[in-house]
């Protein structure tokens, strides 16, 4: 019969957003007590509160702070209107998240206020998906795909220069061209884009580096799109490596040996299997094909991230696929994205998202994977 209390805005907080159920830009109150939810909100968002927020109970925080402003002949801080509310309901403690702030939680032990936090998730059931949520991620990933083909088709209609730089209009393509298409594309369609990857060349070898610059033909190009659902708050998460022109035979090896990881780590993934067996199955297609990790002229090479995490309310959540043990349960949504990653050659990376099911897996993407455009 714990409560739990959690204050923190919905438009960047994912456990809020799940609890309230509705997007609320600046910080408020929500607690669940004895099996029932409720949240305080001001003037501003109580009529829309009413209205959508998923909770037993809306409290008009004028209802509390009103009285103690009279007492105390000044408004009143933000805990003090948690301890009168919590009077009320004789609640003396409650668990939060581990992101409580610190300064909050000591004033409200100053107010008698037992406050605790532990390492299990606030809301174990975020990571199961129930279908509502998972035709929320889909509705993401069409949005991402949208994206994606508008970056692949701004490559694809580029000229090649005589120095192998590519040309639209008249003009050099750049990661930050394609990239503004790309989030252009999603922006339409209610997808917000946040630190887009449009890499090529070099700069694809290192799998968190944005692109800057000029775009060449004959490299590979990674497009690692993951947008918020404006509507929803879910997000997509999908890569392709693509090249203008012709690939040489070193990164076409490359590309077939990730593409091979890809579907053997789609095949190998249902209910009871652990994340980190498909993790190791991944490896041992790289290493069976000979290409090696480690550090080389100390940069990383070779496949040195994990094979895939959750996807959600944020773009990286439970569960884990990877070399840390998770044992994976149908309703897990999670990305497959192996990579393989070499200076002078170039980065790989493929990446769709499935949806884990007790017979296997369901594959939630639709873009086809193709190298050369």
């Amino acid at each position: 019969m714990d409560t739990l209390l959690i204050v923190a805005d919905s438009e960047r907080d994912a456990n809020m957003l799940y609890a309230a159920g509705m997007f609320v830009p600046d910080p408020f109150i929500w607690f669940r007590h004895r099996g029932r939810s409720a949240v305080v909100m001001s003037d501003l968002e109580i009529d829309r509160a009413k209205k959508h927020a998923r909770v037993d109970e809306v409290i008009a925080q004028t209802g509390i702070s009103k009285p103690l402003e009279e007492k105390l002949g000044r408004r009143p801080k933000l805990a003090e209107i948690i301890a009168a509310v919590f009077k009320q309901r004789r609640i003396r403690s409650a668990r939060v998240p581990s992101s409580f702030s610190i300064g909050l939680a000591e004033q409200l032990r100053k107010h008698g206020i037992r406050i605790w936090a532990d390492d299990k998730p606030v809301f174990p059931a975020r990571e199961l998906k129930q279908p509502d949520e998972v035709r929320a991620i889909e509705r993401a990933l069409r949005i991402t795909e949208a994206g994606l083909r508008a970056g692949i088709e701004t490559i694809r209609a580029a000229r090649i220069a005589k120095d192998r730089r590519l040309t639209l209009t008249g003009s050099t393509l750049t990661s930050e061209c394609v990239r503004a298409e790309i989030n252009g594309a999603m922006i339409r369609l209610g997808g917000i884009g946040s630190h887009t990857i449009v890499a090529g060349g070099e700069q694809a070898c290192d799998p968190h580096d944005g692109g800057s610059g000029p775009l060449r033909a004959n490299e590979a190009i990674i497009l690692d799109v993951f947008p918020r659902d404006e509507k929803t708050g879910y997000h997509g998460d999908m890569t392709r490596t693509v090249v203008r022109g012709k690939a040489g035979d070193a990164l076409r090896r490359q590309f077939n040996a990730v593409r091979e990881a890809h579907r053997l780590a789609i095949k190998t993934i249902r209910a009871g299997v652990n994340g980190r067996a498909v993790h190791r199955a991944v490896q041992g297609v790289f290493e069976k094909r000979g290409f090696k990790t480690g550090v080389e002229r100390g940069r990383q090479q070779g496949f040195f991230h994990g094979t895939g995490h959750g996807l959600g309310l944020e773009v990286h959540e439970p569960p884990r696929v990877s070399v840390v043990p998770s044992r994976l349960k149908a309703g897990h949504v999670v990305t497959v994205e192996p990579g393989l990653y070499y200076p002078g050659t170039g980065g790989v990376r493929i990446e769709d998202v499935v949806l884990v099911t007790t017979s296997g897996c369901r594959v939630l993407s639709k873009l086809p994977v193709t190298l050369e455009i």
